[in-house]
């Protein structure tokens, strides 16, 4: 245990000597953090969202490029062959290393969150599971990290093979672009990488369910760690002359990419593919307006008269004057259902809608783009806009319903492709724009996109267009929402003059 803290204490002091490593280790993730933020500038949490990929970065910065950078260069220079000399076990070494980038990526995670609170968003929903997500992830990356440092003979070759991880990771894995925007391809490699688990698992923590939700992600990022651990202590060069080509052993990489490729085959196992977007709330079940009219009873028929006995004189009876006729059956009582309340939008007035925040996006921006009343698609986009155009008045989910749940769907057409930053973006705002003044009167228009404003948090969401013919789902309702509820304001704001054509 003292050789572990003694050379823990010295390979901290050494880290923060080595220029390199604190660029990777500290500047870089705050420039994904600031690049973020810039981007998704308009959320109403800053961040919140994002913090599962972008702690995911911090670690992958510091344990793919900053540990193997350190370890190659430090095994350059003839330190390892040093630290050789000492009478502990290799496996000493490897423990005092891993334990060093570990509290190096711990603190700048802390820098990266702190850094997070201060520009607005809120404390993570669970603290101690985002901890222990942050510990698991550490660690996958920390065992990739020593088998990067074990395959590079020199830095440049550290810098090559992290990039052929990194980039990867961040375009496929999930890391920097959401699953959701992948083609399905695409979806099924990100099952072979880390990255994915890494968001997943530190995301719940953040704004998500913690534990209950990432169990998978764990269990993944736990087995990637403990293979590529034992690849990297088993693999452990201590001299700069011994070059990866003749080492002996080179079988121990086995478990490191048996680990990756067992992981995948468990999350297709397992159904675990698909981006599920978030659950929406059943709808209620409709009632019957007013109390249901009374059950009114059958009446009996009214008394026969007997007819003569058969084979005797005598006549039947007859009905005296006297005796009252019988009651005839109730007459059915008319129940009138009180009348239907008026719809909610009803009551916006000027006052609401001159009360809206309108400082929303530019439209030649990339967050609820759109375009000009003269500006054309470009030629590849053309049929795309044009079948929405020609689709989208009889689109049921914009047709079928009362007319503010008509309006709050059509504001998705525009919302879906903006989520996912498809080509077609910027045009299909003005296509939903035009549908709806030639559909409703301006007032009664604007009065429900008010009404939308105020309240965007009601109603189920459509992430999906294919039946307009824009393929592509959002995979994140609340992403879906925030555009709908920009692009309302700006239609608003067009219909009341406050924004010119």
């Amino acid at each position: 245990m003292n050789a572990v803290l003694a050379h823990l204490g010295l390979s901290l002091r050494l880290h923060f000597r080595n220029k390199l490593a604190l660029l990777y280790g500290y500047l870089f993730p705050l420039i994904f953090l600031i690049a973020f933020w810039v981007l998704y500038r308009h959320e109403k949490i800053p961040l919140l969202r994002h913090m599962g990929e972008l702690l995911t970065v911090a670690v992958l910065g510091g344990a793919c490029f900053g540990l193997p950078t350190t370890l190659v260069s430090e095994r350059e220079r003839g330190v390892w062959r040093r630290y050789r000399l000492a009478p502990v076990p290799t496996w000493v070494m490897v423990t005092s290393t891993v334990l060093a980038r570990y509290v190096i990526i711990l603190t700048a995670g802390l820098l990266q969150l702190a850094l997070a609170l201060a520009i607005g968003m809120t404390l993570p929903a669970h603290p101690f599971d985002l901890w222990v997500a942050f510990t698991f992830v550490s660690f996958a990356f920390i065992g990739l990290g020593l088998v990067i440092a074990t395959l590079a003979d020199n830095v440049p070759a550290v810098q090559a093979l992290g990039q052929c991880i990194f980039l990867p990771m961040l375009i496929i894995g999930g890391v920097a672009v959401q699953l959701a925007a992948l083609p399905s391809w695409a979806q099924h490699v990100s099952a072979f990488f880390p990255g994915r688990y890494a968001v997943e698992a530190l995301q719940g923590a953040v704004n998500g369910r913690g534990f209950a939700g990432a169990r998978f992600s764990l269990l993944a990022l736990g087995l990637t760690g403990v293979a590529g651990c034992l690849a990297g202590a088993k693999l452990f060069r201590w001299d700069a002359q011994q070059r990866f080509a003749t080492l002996r052993g080179k079988a121990w990489l086995g478990p490191a990419v048996a680990a990756w490729v067992a992981v995948g085959l468990l999350a297709e196992g397992r159904g675990r593919i698909a981006i599920a977007a978030d659950a929406e709330p059943a709808a209620p079940k409709v009632a019957a307006v007013g109390p249901s009219p009374p059950t009114i009873p059958r009446a009996a028929p009214p008394p026969v008269a007997k007819t003569p006995a058969e084979g005797t004189g005598k006549a039947a009876p007859t009905t005296s004057a006297a005796t009252p006729p019988a009651s005839s059956p109730p007459a059915a009582v008319a129940i009138t259902p009180p009348p239907k309340p008026a719809p909610p939008w009803m009551a916006i007035t000027q006052k609401d809608w001159d009360g809206l925040d309108y400082n929303v996006p530019p439209d030649h921006g990339i967050v609820s783009p759109m375009a000009a009343v003269d500006e054309e698609p470009e030629d590849f986009m053309k049929d795309e806009v044009g079948k929405v155009r020609d689709k989208i008045a009889t689109w049921p989910p914009g047709t079928d319903g009362d007319d503010l749940r008509c309006i709050r769907n059509l504001l998705y057409v525009a919302a879906v492709p903006d989520a996912i930053q498809l080509p077609v973006e910027r045009y299909l705002p003005r296509v939903v724009y035009q549908h709806l003044i030639d559909s409703y009167p301006k007032e009664k228009l604007t009065k429900i996109l008010t009404y939308i404003v105020l309240h965007p948090m009601e109603g189920p969401v459509i992430d999906d267009i294919s039946e307009l013919g824009v393929e592509g789902a959002a995979g994140d309702p609340m992403v879906v929402r925030e555009r709908a509820y920009l692009y309302a304001i700006k239609f608003i704001a067009r219909l009341t003059g406050k924004k010119p054509e």
